[in-house]
């Protein structure tokens, strides 16, 4: 049995449902900050918003797809248990360093506006 290939699909699994459900929670809290960055044009932030979600999307599950080629190959399930952890921590790493810098720039580019 190849254990490469369960662990592609738990991770992938895992991994797809973390970023399936940070995207949603940032697509529905996200309109305010676009708002802020174009005022009376709720439309257009709200087109905004669904880009930088799909961006959002491509860029983290595509990355995840690639790590699959930088895997070891997997002698046992503790192994396999641990691979997973550490390329699924890896990812929830990448994703709130990205939520924090865009927040972060995203505020000093409202701060500049209001200023």
């Amino acid at each position: 049995m190849n254990l490469n290939i369960i662990g592609y699909f738990i991770y992938l699994g895992i991994t797809i449902f973390i970023i399936l459900k940070v995207g949603k929670i940032c697509y529905r809290n996200g309109n305010i900050y676009v708002l802020e960055l174009i005022p009376n044009h709720a439309d257009i932030c709200q087109k905004i918003n669904q880009v930088l979600l799909l961006a959002y999307y491509l860029l983290n599950i595509g990355y995840c797809a690639m790590t699959l080629i930088s895997w070891q190959k997997i002698q046992s399930f503790a192994n396999l248990v641990e691979t997973i952890g550490i390329k699924t921590a890896i990812i929830i790493f990448i994703i709130s360093i990205l939520h924090y810098l865009n927040i972060i720039i995203l505020t000093k580019y409202i701060q500049k506006l209001i200023k």
